[in-house]
């Protein structure tokens, strides 16, 4: 479902993937057979509210529909193809990266689409699948949208270093029909959009695309690092905000934007600290409860436990991973 003159450009794309900065990462114009891309687009879900709850229950303006394969027929051919060995070799071929490896249940992938007003804080991705302890390895975004403007936002954005805004450098695209933008998920692969702010005319347009990622058994030894869950970077003040200056009502609602999100991910990760000690307790208790149990129970209990408590940790990440998704503070 590749577009044959991009198979054949295999190689010269997999030239510019390897030596793009700020990290790997390449675009194809035309990437699916136009068929293909228009089915996609005529087929997309609408917005569900169901797939838009975050981590309060409160509906949000970003819904992922993983299970893509129930869309329709042509949803269900797509998903096929992209769980193939001919695909996967394919994006081997596009890529550089040998042996990348799907993931059948889409998680966090699939259909994305994104509301007026919503963004997608800068961010690398968690970097091990811990279901099936994979490394993720490049992220497939297919954009859907036959229109859109640089003025509205939503572009996707690759980050040198978003910590020292100063030094950042910043290469955006614009999220256009069957574009994809292919790159490589790293510790520095740092990516994103700002918020999308759509004129009056155009507020039923929504920024649709439909996200893959593909991981590896093994990566460099001196990329691996331990297992971590995503990490997101607060926006700055906008530049216009500088000490001397009347702020606008557009410059207001920005700054109350950023903070609301800068807040939500302080709640976030407040929940995940608490969770963490909750995991501490519960490691404590168990060796307390082996220290005075008599040998010959010792390794039942410890097996019993220790599968349980291994089952909690995949239960917490699942969910945390997927409030991400909820909270538009994953995907693309």
């Amino acid at each position: 479902m590749i577009r044959t003159e991009v198979l054949s450009n295999a190689l010269d794309t997999q030239h510019s993937f390897q030596g793009a900065t700020p990290f790997r990462h390449v675009v194809v114009e035309d990437f699916l057979d136009p068929a293909v891309a228009e089915g996609l687009l005529r087929d997309f879900p609408p917005f569900d509210t169901r797939k838009a709850l975050n981590e309060h229950g409160e509906v949000g303006r970003k819904a992922v529909f993983e299970h893509v394969s129930g869309i329709s027929s042509g949803y269900r051919d797509f998903y096929r193809y992209i769980n193939s060995k001919p695909f996967l070799d394919a994006m081997s071929e596009l890529t550089g990266i040998p042996d990348l490896i799907a993931d059948e249940a889409l998680f966090g992938g699939g259909t994305h689409e994104n509301l007026d007003g919503q963004g997608l804080d800068v961010h690398v991705d968690f970097n091990i699948d811990e279901r099936r302890m994979l490394h993720r390895r490049v992220n497939l975004l297919v954009y859907l949208n036959k229109e859109w403007e640089e003025s509205w936002g939503g572009l996707i954005e690759l980050h040198s270093d978003p910590w020292t805004p100063k030094a950042n450098q910043v290469k955006s695209f614009l999220p256009l029909f069957n574009r994809a933008v292919i790159f490589e998920t790293n510790e520095y692969s740092w990516h994103g959009f700002k918020r999308i702010v759509l004129p009056e005319a155009k507020k039923g347009i929504s920024r649709k695309s439909f996200s893959i990622y593909l991981y590896t058994k093994d990566r460099p030894a001196e990329e691996v690092v331990a297992p971590h869950t995503t990490f997101y970077v607060p926006a700055p003040p906008p530049e216009r905000v500088a000490a001397g200056t009347t702020l606008t009502a557009k410059d207001a609602e920005d700054i109350q934007v950023a903070l609301a999100s800068r807040d939500g991910l302080l709640r976030m990760y407040q929940k995940l600290l608490v969770e963490k000690e909750q995991r501490l307790r519960d490691i404590v208790t168990m060796r307390r409860d082996a220290l005075a149990t008599p040998m010959h129970d010792y390794n039942r209990i410890l097996a019993s436990r220790s599968w349980r408590f291994i089952m909690m940790l995949h239960r917490i990440k699942y969910r945390m991973t997927t409030m991400l998704s909820r909270m538009g503070l994953r995907g693309r």
